[in-house]
């Protein structure tokens, strides 16, 4: 009487291949990785962006944060800002969560407050106006700090975190632990990010 031999299905490999977003696509996926959230390097500053969003907020789907991200790209362009300056400062600021309120009273995914929401004419709560309006003022104290102060980005974060008060009373980024902590965070995040668009090799050759 002949054997009878039943094939016994490979479990753990089908569910991770199917929980997962295996890149290339030839190889074993890693379990548990995310689209968009994981991967190799990519090419194009929105994909950067989403993927910093997700890794920073956990509650944002891939389709929300490449939403977002989207509106970080373009209102940073007509702005004349780079994209993942303004992605590092909204991560800072709230995660990229629209709901974000603070101790001090500052709302929105910008963290704006009432006053300067109103004086701006944004929306704080609506996360699309809050990303316009957050472009528009980053790009007004660059403007006005890039040819006065050598570190102008650095600047630029100080008047957004302690104001443009501060800053002109210091001439440049004030003493204050919590804006210098703020201001070396965010250029992190902004090196992260650049860092999610760099392709392998050229990454090893900027350490």
């Amino acid at each position: 009487m002949r054997a009878r031999y039943s094939a016994i299905p490979q479990l753990d490999r089908v569910l991770n291949t199917a929980l997962s977003w295996p890149s290339p696509a030839r190889v074993d996926a890693l379990l548990g990785a995310r689209l968009v959230e994981d991967g190799s390097h990519i090419s194009y500053p929105e994909l950067a962006i989403a993927r910093g969003v997700m890794r920073t907020n956990p509650r944002i789907t891939a389709a929300g944060a490449l939403e977002l991200a989207h509106a970080t790209v373009r209102a940073a362009r007509a702005n004349d800002l780079p994209p993942e300056f303004l992605a590092a400062t909204l991560l800072q600021e709230s995660a990229f969560d629209p709901g974000a309120v603070s101790p001090a009273g500052a709302v929105g995914i910008a963290q704006f407050t009432i006053d300067t929401a109103d004086s701006y004419g944004v929306d704080p709560f609506d996360p699309f106006d809050a990303i316009d309006g957050a472009a528009r003022l980053l790009s007004s104290y660059y403007r006005q700090y890039r040819s006065e102060y050598d570190d102008a980005f650095g600047t630029t974060l100080a008047a957004y975190n302690a104001g443009p008060g501060a800053v002109a009373e210091y001439h440049g980024i004030p003493p204050y632990a919590e804006t210098k902590e703020y201001v070396a965070l965010i250029y992190e995040r902004w090196a992260r990010i650049a860092g999610y668009e760099r392709r392998r090799q050229e990454f090893r050759a900027d350490r």
